[in-house]
C-alpha cells in the first residue's frame, strides 16, 4: 500500500537537510546486496558524503533529485543527471534508484520512475538512459515501465561483496 507515501522532487537546500536520512536509505540498499557503486562494508561517512555531493549538484543545476517518504521517513530516492555534454541537452541519466528493504513490494520504486518521467519532460528531456544489475528486480521494474533494453555487459560491475556482476543497458523515449 502506498497510500501513505509521498514523491516529491527537493531543491538545493532541501537536498542538503535530507542528507543523513539518504545515507541510511543507501546503507540499508548496500547492505541488502544492491551494486549502487558501493563496496561492503559502507561506512556511514562515506555515504554521508556521498549525498553532500548530490546535494551540492542539484544545488549547481547538475542533478535532479526525487525522494519518496512513508510517514515522514524518507524510504526512496532517484536522481537524474542533467548535466551533460552540449550536444546532448535532451538527454538524461536515471541514478540511483533505491528503496529500503523494509518498504519494497509497495510500488514505491515505481512511482519514483513515474514522478521522474514527468518530471524529465518538465525539463525538456525526452531520451532517458541508465543501467542495472543484469536479472535483478529493477530490471523487471524499467521493463514493465516501458524501458527498452540495449544490451548486457558481462562482468560490468561488482557487487558490494566482491562477485562480478552482468550489467544490463536501458533506454527510454518520452
Amino acid at each position: 500500500m502506498t497510500e501513505n507515501v509521498t514523491v516529491r522532487r527537493v531543491g538545493a537546500d532541501e537536498a542538503a537537510a535530507c542528507v543523513d536520512a539518504l545515507a541510511n536509505v543507501l546503507v540499508d540498499c548496500v547492505e541488502g546486496g544492491a551494486s549502487v557503486g558501493f563496496m561492503l562494508p559502507l561506512p556511514r561517512a562515506k555515504a554521508l558524503a556521498f549525498w553532500r555531493g548530490v546535494a551540492d549538484g542539484v544545488a549547481r543545476g547538475e542533478r535532479v533529485l526525487l525522494v519518496a517518504e512513508q510517514d515522514g521517513r524518507v524510504v526512496g530516492t532517484v536522481q537524474m543527471i542533467v548535466s551533460l555534454p552540449d550536444n546532448q541537452p535532451h538527454r538524461g541519466d536515471v541514478a540511483k534508484m533505491l528503496v529500503r528493504r523494509d518498504a519494497r513490494r509497495r510500488s514505491i520504486a515505481q512511482r519514483l520512475m513515474a514522478a521522474l518521467d514527468d518530471v524529465a519532460r518538465s525539463e525538456g528531456r525526452t531520451v532517458l538512459v541508465l543501467d542495472t544489475v543484469t536479472g535483478g528486480d529493477a530490471e523487471r521494474l524499467y521493463q514493465r515501465a516501458g524501458w527498452q533494453r540495449v544490451g548486457v555487459v558481462p562482468k560490468y560491475a561488482l557487487m558490494p561483496d566482491g562477485a562480478f556482476c552482468a550489467t544490463t543497458f536501458f533506454y527510454k523515449h518520452l
